[in-house]
């Protein structure tokens, strides 16, 4: 395949969500050059779900590949036993084995849907990982000092305040920086908190003779609420969420996370993004765009006259789930658990008691107050949690 040296396409590439290029210089006369690169990503699989914060890695790999270049994705099933202590201030959960598998196990659906498979190098870190003896790690880990790597300023403020950083952390990105050299990566791509990683990558290849990667870091994604996205605070959107669902998240984010969301998360150019100005009209836009990216242009129509339809015209959903049963009496806290609604009897207690949970018969609407509150079962029930989960009752016999 031959390698597009568009100027206005590299530009873009360069320029788009970056927030660090190290050597930029080297990696725009590679790009011009025509040369074939071989790009790396790597990915822990942590959880089984993949954010669309994470996704904005894959949509630069994905730029790349488009211009013709080798994308050489690594799911660290390895180094993901370990946690990358990057942005983490204290020790994560050591994971097993069998959840790394239990994890991983649709990644490749999931990133299928950004980037094009068939075309990507795809490796897991324990083939060569696996391979390594002590006295390899021994002589990897002499090439640098304890200095060094507690410097890092999330293990700094953890030295500082006198919490614990284990030993395991600090090889973490002795391995990453190995998975550079098994692949012979000529640039890498990840969120800025890999930097310190991705530049111990190039030392790790000037060690075993190989020319140092370049190194593209791109800018973090907020969660809907302005802090971290992370799935422990439910504070992000997947990329198989539902197309209903993924628009709703949107429009209840903060206005101000807009603009960085229409830069890293769409195909708007950005000169348009500017000209946006009203923030209703402008998230209404970039629900529709972000939906359209992940499950075309069709369910993003669908999503956004429903969300019009529940929350302009305060009419219930067009399609509503239905929980079956033949209790004619059904306290709240069983109900919401027992129909799926909520995760646990005790999360039920809270969206209570903030006033997040109501039922709705005919046209009257009544907001639970009491979390010990029984429901009188009836026939077409609803119940509604939060703004956008709804359940319908029927009874059977």
């Amino acid at each position: 395949m031959k390698i597009n040296t568009n100027p206005k396409k590299i530009k873009e590439i360069l320029s788009r969500g970056v927030e660090t290029i190290i050597e930029k210089g080297s990696l725009l006369k590679k790009l011009k050059s025509g040369k074939r690169l071989r790009i790396k990503h790597g990915i822990d699989p942590t959880g089984p779900k993949i954010h669309i914060g994470r996704a904005v890695q894959f949509w630069k790999l994905r730029a790349f590949q488009d211009l013709g270049h080798q994308i050489v994705l690594i799911i660290g099933d390895f180094t993901g036993q370990i946690g990358d202590a990057s942005d983490k201030q204290a020790m994560r959960k050591p994971l097993t084995l069998a959840e790394i598998k239990e994890n991983m196990r649709n990644y490749v659906k999931q990133i299928g849907k950004i980037l094009d498979m068939k075309k990507v190098e795809l490796h897991y870190n324990s083939e060569w990982l696996n391979k390594l003896t002590i006295k390899d790690l021994l002589s990897l880990s002499m090439k640098f000092t304890a200095q060094q790597m507690i410097q890092r300023r999330n293990f700094k403020e953890r030295w500082d305040q006198g919490r614990p950083i284990g030993v395991h952390e600090l090889t973490y990105p002795l391995f990453q920086g190995y998975d550079s050299v098994a692949i012979k990566a000529e640039v890498e791509i990840g969120g800025s908190d890999q930097l310190f990683n991705m530049k111990v990558g190039r030392e790790i290849q000037e060690i075993f003779g190989q020319e140092p990667q370049d190194i593209m870091t791109l800018k973090m994604l907020s969660g809907l609420d302005s802090r971290k996205m992370s799935t422990s605070w439910g504070n992000v959107i997947n990329i198989l969420d539902k197309p209903k669902e993924m628009y709703g998240k949107i429009m209840s984010m903060k206005d101000e996370l807009i603009e960085d969301y229409f830069e890293l998360c769409t195909k708007i150019p950005l000169n348009e993004i500017k000209k946006i100005k009203n923030p209703r009209n402008a998230k209404a836009r970039l629900a529709r765009e972000v939906v359209k990216l992940y499950h075309g242009e069709k369910q993003a129509k669908i999503a956004e006259e429903e969300f019009k339809r529940i929350f302009k015209e305060k009419e219930l959903p067009s399609k509503i789930p239905i929980f079956f049963t033949s209790k004619k009496v059904y306290p709240i806290l069983d109900l919401l658990f027992d129909s799926k609604q909520v995760a646990s009897k005790s999360e039920a207690k809270r969206v209570i008691l903030s006033g997040g949970v109501s039922v709705k018969i005919k046209d009257e609407k009544l907001k639970i107050k009491d979390w010990r509150e029984k429901i009188k079962i009836q026939e077409g029930l609803v119940i509604q949690v939060g703004k956008r989960r709804f359940i319908k009752i029927k009874i059977v016999s």
